[in-house]
């Protein structure tokens, strides 16, 4: 029963990572509205007006969440299926999360080094939760 519980905490970790994820466009696309107009962001305009730097950069953290979530999804989904679970797959989990959740929006307010440090916490997360799997 022990590790089956570590491993609903680290699934749910997943969960959260991907609602946030999936909630992440919200931001950038309401810029593009105010930017372009309603009509015009629903549409392809050929030649439409900037949106804000920050908009813009909204949009390149949310693509590198996702490109981040996928191999997190697939080790996190593989530790469950193999009953691989302990304190160091939750911590793993946890991590992801609150890296990919700074990371956004430091990302969005310019902080460089905070947001390469937030990557790098996720991605230490991701790893951690791998290593488990390796020594099974």
């Amino acid at each position: 029963l022990g590790a089956k519980t570590m491993c609903v905490k680290a699934d749910w970790m997943l969960a959260w990572s991907s609602i946030f994820c999936a909630l992440m466009w919200v931001p950038y696309i309401l810029a593009r509205i105010m930017a372009w107009g309603a009509l015009e962001a629903m549409s392809y305009p050929k030649n439409p007006p900037p949106v804000p730097e920050w908009a813009q950069r909204a949009q390149k953290a949310h693509a590198n969440m996702i490109e981040s979530l996928a191999p997190f999804a697939a080790i996190v989904l593989t530790a469950h299926v193999a009953d691989v679970s302990n304190s160091t797959t939750e911590l793993g989990a946890l991590l992801f999360l609150v890296g990919r959740g700074i990371h956004y929006p430091v990302y969005i307010a310019k902080i460089p080094v905070a947001r390469t440090l937030a990557f790098a916490v996720a991605w230490l997360g991701t790893v951690l939760i791998f290593l488990q799997l390796s020594n099974a």
